[in-house]
C-alpha cells in the first residue's frame, strides 16, 4: 500500500473549529427539542385520540 504520511487535518488551513462546534450544538438543540415536541405529541394523542 501507498505510504500518505501524516494526518494533518488539525494543521490544515481553512478550519473552523469554532464554526463547527457552534454547528453541532445547534444540531444538539434542534434533536432535543424536536424529541420533546414529539414525545409530547404523542402524549397529547394518547389522551385525546383514545
Amino acid at each position: 500500500m501507498a505510504s500518505h504520511g501524516e494526518v494533518s487535518y488539525t494543521t490544515a488551513d481553512g478550519n473552523d473549529y469554532a464554526a463547527h462546534e457552534a454547528t453541532y450544538r445547534g444540531f444538539l438543540k434542534l434533536a432535543t427539542w424536536g424529541t420533546v415536541a414529539v414525545v409530547v405529541l404523542v402524549i397529547l394523542m394518547a389522551i385525546f385520540l383514545t
